[in-house]
């Protein structure tokens, strides 16, 4: 039995295949965990998302910025962008039933058993990771709510920048989908920036800093495994993981075994 932890797919459907045929996944005994960002820019999202929701409780997986989007786009709140290559998924007879699939997922989900938690972008360095799975929580029953086309219509904008615990209504949850999902640097005061994408030693240290830079050491009892940050290419150290390596930017897919902490990997087109 082994834990894979996969970083952003987007799509790269024919890449995903071929990492698990690597290392033989068995879904009567295997678990894969994906850092979110299943769809979006890659050519297979369609088939990327029907393959994951076929792997039932063998897949655990974590919404992303992309997989938000393509919710605001299945309820008609924009229209697919070509570069996102999504149109498939929203002419699919079983598109209302992967959405409503990916509804019932969280922003943050911790093993049971392993001494890790994943997220797509990030852990708010402010937060616990107590506070980390109750604001998760919160986001999740709202997407299983009546209130789910209200959420997503308004999720979309840049503040607020700094987290009060007294925020309330759409600022309190747009905060926390813009941490889980979006958030790569801070201000060394804390405030959110969402602007930049930039690998950090092409930034100005002294004005934003990565957000895993600013998060206290002894602050969680679990290593965070995230996605999202394409630019930094693969990150580690201690106490964080980050797996996407940009394989839709035409690099490698990476697929981490927990149990040794062994990656595998396949470029972009090589499937």
């Amino acid at each position: 039995m082994a834990t894979y932890i996969i970083g952003d797919v987007q799509g790269c459907y024919d890449e995903l295949q071929a990492l698990l045929d690597i290392v033989k996944f068995d879904t009567k005994k295997d678990e894969l965990w994906l850092t979110g960002d299943l769809v979006a820019r890659g050519p297979k999202s369609l088939e990327t998302l029907r393959f994951v929701k076929s792997l039932g409780k063998s897949a655990t997986v974590i919404l992303g910025n992309h997989d938000l989007h393509l919710m605001a786009t299945h309820l008609g709140y924009f229209k697919a962008k070509t570069k996102d290559k999504t149109q498939a998924i929203i002419d699919a007879p079983d598109c209302a039933q992967l959405v409503d699939w990916l509804r019932t997922k969280p922003l943050l989900k911790a093993h049971p058993k392993h001494k890790f938690v994943m997220c797509h972008a990030g852990i708010y360095p402010q937060w616990s990771l107590k506070e980390a799975k109750k604001y998760s929580r919160e986001i999740q029953d709202l997407l299983q709510s009546d209130r789910y086309p209200w959420l997503i219509k308004n999720m979309y904008g840049t503040g607020p920048k700094h987290w009060k615990e007294n925020l309330k209504d759409i600022e309190r949850y747009r905060f926390i989908i813009n941490s889980f999902t979006r958030m790569r640097f801070c201000t060394p005061e804390g405030d959110l920036d969402m602007d930049c994408k930039l690998h950090p030693k092409d930034v100005n240290a002294h004005k934003l800093t990565p957000w895993f830079k600013l998060i206290k050491k002894h602050q969680y009892s679990k290593t965070i495994v995230f996605g999202h940050w394409a630019a930094l290419v693969g990150y580690r150290d201690k106490n964080v993981i980050g797996l996407d390596t940009g394989c839709v930017w035409g690099n490698d897919l990476t697929l981490l075994r927990w149990e040794d902490q062994k990656e595998f990997k396949i470029k972009k087109g090589a499937a």
